[in-house]
């Protein structure tokens, strides 16, 4: 649907298509490129045709209303008469070509909260000359502005006319800082409050209405705890902002006014402390992933380069540093273990629930803890590249952005507020003037209505339970790139699963060799292995290290080249020879009844079979076979109980690929496959349902990014995987995508009944201030009660 039906202006939208290329410009004509933020269906472009279409000069206009831009060309020496024109007619337009060129500033926003302020400032930087994009993070509380060269200190002092202190963030700072997001909270204007605010109600009570005192008491109570309340709604109301600031600083001075002076304070009061707590709350969202960086150690003992060891700041250790680590220490950079043995708790990076054997050569990571023994290990990234850091600022990045819900939330309350209004105006005003109610009871109850005309508690319970998801995740070792790809998961009807690595342990050894035909045993290993030992393939590695451990020796290769999907060539002796697949040797025309019956034998009981032939013809065969791990296993079986079918793509043989398939109970499998192969499967999937794709986040990228979710294996350490994997599984545990899905199952069901809360509390409020059974602190207690059931509901996506 699109904006224009859901504010209800009544135009009919067609369709709109971008043009293929601009149209020519006239000679001696210029273009400027405006964005129009209030320019939504073809009423406005009508308007706007009308009025520019006359202007001399202008000599062509361009719309794209789903964009929202205007190209103007023209032949005016200045551009005064177009955005005077577009004024006029109340457009706000924002010349987007002038800042193309320009610069991004993150800005950190202390008070930023909720979707109340970020729709106060967008409102006031969104109109602004040389402002081009607005990027919200709320759950981390920072703002990216697109913006020319010297517009900041205009952007700058737009924030403090609102009320916010904007701080530009450094972006090449060391690494994300480790502070917690906490909310300051000054504790004594509201506890003077509550006490003044109960004392009001029960002086009221002893009075039997209202006395002077309860006016003052109530004052007091007003003005110490709501002062920033009424500061804040001030300023919305300035900027023509109905946020629930504005409306429940209207509802109180409405309340004072008809004479409602403890109630008036009570529900400031309450509406102070619950903003308190729902602050907390969000806090604690923001801060379930910063507070990994609590696990890194600020010092680290590093050699120096007299050969002694001293403490330094992790944050001043460079690239190939040498670190020495002792027992029960925590590891303070990423590195690769250079010297000594230990097992390494790596729960933090990977949710792995054993320890890790490590030895010389392999890899280690910030944040870890180093068990029993000692080593040294040389630095791989500096602090601010840790896989740790990564994470953490992958999952930051993924908390900015909108799921599919929030979407549908944020469009809701663009209207749900406005029309509440209405309403409440409506209710004061028509029942006293046609049907002789009385005034003050109606306007009560408009004021009650006020208090439930603002959705906080539906608009914050989307990105809470979203964030929370994330996070959760994120303990597990599951490293997910957006709520959309969250909130998607519990959709999943197929996954497609890659063999090599992902099924199977990716270590396959050699199990089989035979010389064929004519061709001398010794001297068809030795070129074997020398063309296997110059590719990095699981099934080359095996035939490389057979070779190396029975001491075959090797020999020089020129002309080396790969051969995606089929296997290796090179020239030896001044003959070009090929190691390769089934593939390949059907397009070497090389095959036989006698050796396919051959290879069939072996591909049968599940090994994989790669022939070194020759234009003399096949030299010999060679037989590796890998194993399944133990816990694609179970995670199989687990994906098959959760409803979602699977289905194995492997470049490998078809007979192998079957005889893998059923040990690990998949349902389908492909062999033969080119990465092309696995993108056409992918999309046949995909028609019958949502689809993901797992593998190595390289070797499988068509298919991986074809699919609705691709799945990254093993990104612990790897740069490419952690940035372009929807979901990035951070060790090699095929049962991290179950518990993928679980949790998207249940933040699904969490935000499902966060809507339904929410909308629930607002109709019956609804109807009973029609009845006239509400109360204004009721009505608060409730607005406010939601909101913090709807976080906590959020919240308890964290402990999963």
């Amino acid at each position: 649907m699109s904006e224009c039906a859901l504010k209800g202006c009544g135009c009919s939208v067609e369709p709109i298509t971008q043009p293929t290329a601009p149209a020519p410009l006239a000679t001696g004509s210029a273009q400027a490129v405006y964005r129009i933020e209030n320019m939504d269906c073809p009423t406005e472009e009508a308007l706007i045709r009308s009025k520019l279409g006359g202007l001399e000069g202008v000599v062509g206009l361009e719309f794209n209303l789903m964009q929202r831009t205007l190209v103007v060309r023209h032949e005016l020496p200045s551009l005064s008469p177009v955005e005077q024109a577009l004024t006029a007619i109340g457009m706000q337009a924002v010349r987007m070509d002038q800042v193309s060129a320009g610069q991004t500033t993150k800005l950190s926003i202390a008070k930023m909260d909720c979707p109340t302020e970020e729709a106060l400032i967008r409102n006031k930087l969104g109109t602004m000359a040389g402002v081009a994009d607005l990027d919200f993070n709320l759950m981390q509380r920072t703002l990216s502005v697109r913006h020319a060269d010297k517009a900041l200190p205009d952007v700058l002092v737009a924030l403090q006319t609102l009320g916010f202190e904007a701080q530009v963030v450094d972006t090449a700072e060391a690494a994300p800082s480790a502070s917690p997001l906490t909310t300051p909270t000054n504790w004594w204007p509201l506890g003077i409050s509550l006490v003044t605010a109960s004392a009001a109600e029960a002086v009221y009570w002893l009075h039997n209405g209202n006395h002077w005192s309860v006016v003052v008491l109530a004052l007091v109570a007003v003005f110490t705890g709501g002062l920033s309340t009424y500061k804040k709604g001030w300023i919305a109301l300035k900027n023509r902002n109905l946020n629930m600031n504005a409306l429940m600083s209207i509802a109180v001075t409405g309340a004072m006014l008809i004479g409602h002076w403890p109630e008036a304070a009570m529900v400031m009061v309450l509406f102070a402390l619950a903003e308190v707590i729902e602050a907390k709350s969000l806090d604690r969202a923001r801060n379930a992933i910063r507070g990994l960086l609590d696990l890194t150690p600020e010092q680290a003992t590093v050699q120096q380069a007299d050969g002694t060891w001293r403490e330094v700041g992790a944050k001043q250790i460079a690239l190939g540093g040498r670190v020495r680590v002792k027992p029960g220490e925590r590891i303070a950079l990423d590195g690769e273990v250079l010297e000594g043995r230990s097992t390494v708790n790596q729960a933090p990076i990977t949710g792995e629930s054993l320890p890790v054997e490590k030895s010389p050569g392999d890899p280690v990571f910030a944040g870890t803890i180093n068990e029993s023994g000692s080593f040294e290990y040389r630095v791989t990234a500096v602090a601010s590249n840790s896989t740790l850091a990564r994470i953490i600022h992958a999952v930051e990045a993924a908390q900015g952005s909108r799921a599919p819900t929030q979407r549908f939330v944020d469009q809701f309350a663009r209207w749900y507020t406005p029309v509440v209004f209405g309403v409440a105006i409506a209710v004061a005003l028509l029942p006293p003037l046609f049907m002789g109610a009385a005034w003050l009871d109606w306007i009560y109850r408009a004021l009650v209505l006020l208090v439930v005309a603002c959705p906080c508690a539906l608009v914050i319970s989307t990105p809470v339970s979203i964030v929370s998801g994330l996070a959760a995740a994120a303990r597990h070792g599951i490293l997910i790139k957006g709520g959309v790809y969250l909130e998607e998961g519990h959709k999943l009807r197929w996954l497609a699963l890659d063999k090599t690595g992902t099924i199977t342990h990716g270590k396959p050894a050699q199990t089989d060799f035979s010389a064929w035909g004519n061709a001398l045993a010794s001297d068809s290993r030795s070129i074997a292995a020398s063309l296997a030992a110059r590719s990095d393939h699981p099934v080359s590695k095996a035939v490389a290290q057979a070779a190396q451990t029975d001491g075959v020796a090797l020999l020089e290769v020129a002309e080396f080249n790969a051969l995606p999907g089929r296997g290796v060539q090179g020239q030896i002796n001044g003959e070009v020879y090929h190691l390769g697949n089934h593939r390949m040797l059907e397009e070497l025309g090389q095959s036989t009844p006698e050796l396919e019956q051959r290879i069939a034998a072996l591909e049968t009981v599940g090994k994989t079979v790669v022939m070194l032939v020759s234009a003399k013809g096949v030299h010999a065969l060679f037989a590796v076979a890998d194993t399944i791990k133990d816990s694609s296993r179970r995670a199989i079986a687990e994906l098959h109980a959760m409803g979602i079918n699977t289905m194995m793509l492997t470049g490998d043989n078809p007979h192998t690929a079957k005889a893998i398939a059923a040990q690990a109970g998949i349902d389908r499998a492909e062999g033969n496959l080119l990465p092309d192969d696995k993108l056409r499967e992918v999309e046949q999937l995909a028609r019958s349902g949502k689809v993901g794709m797992v593998g190595d986040g390289i070797n499988d990228a068509p298919a991986l990014a074809r699919a609705d979710i691709g799945f990254a294996m093993g990104a612990a350490g790897t740069d490419t995987a952690i940035e372009t994997a929807d979901v990035a599984l951070m060790d090699d545990d095929l049962r991290k995508i179950p518990t993928f899905v679980r949790l998207s199952r249940a933040t699904a069901q969490v935000l499902m009944q966060n809507i339904v809360l929410a909308l629930g509390i607002k109709a019956v409020f609804l109807v009973l201030t029609f009845t006239g059974h509400a109360t204004m602190w009721m009505a608060v207690f409730a607005d406010m009660g939601a909101s913090l059931l709807v976080v906590g509901n959020g919240l308890r996506l964290l402990r999963r």
